[in-house]
């Protein structure tokens, strides 16, 4: 089973509107598709980015956030990294790295091409959610 990091942006994006972000949370994810591996400081991050009062605007945002939420922490797996990268312009950006190389990740799905501009990180393919929704979804 692949193992996949979502970015932030992918959760966000996947619960505002239908695209691509979308079709991953849904249509992959939450049929337990891949295997979604996430670290205490991204689990932090997805709670302190989605209750975000400016999202509040969305329809049923808030619902869909704490359900959302609430499948990945049962279902996602959770790594420790051990390792402190400094590769990204963005330092918050680099936790997704250390967590890259903690858990083996096949992919990084992100929707940042101004801090990602890699393809791969340690055996880790860094790629947009059209390209891993059309090229390698499982």
């Amino acid at each position: 089973m692949q193992k996949v990091i979502l970015d932030t942006n992918i959760v966000v994006s996947g619960l505002i509107q239908r695209s691509y972000p979308h079709l991953i949370l849904m249509s992959l994810f939450l049929e337990r598709r891949f295997e979604l591996c996430v670290s205490n400081v991204l689990m932090s991050e997805y709670h302190e980015v989605l209750n975000r009062p400016k999202f509040s605007k969305f329809p049923d945002f808030k619902l869909k956030v704490d359900s959302i939420l609430l499948d990945i922490e049962l279902h996602a797996s959770l790594f420790y990294p051990k390792e402190t990268i400094n590769m990204i312009k963005d330092a918050d950006d680099n936790m997704l790295l250390e967590l890259a190389l903690e858990c083996s990740a096949d992919f990084l799905v992100t929707g940042n091409t101004n801090d990602f501009t890699i393809a791969e990180f340690n055996k880790t393919r860094i790629v947009s959610p059209r390209d891993y929704w059309e090229f390698y979804k499982p």
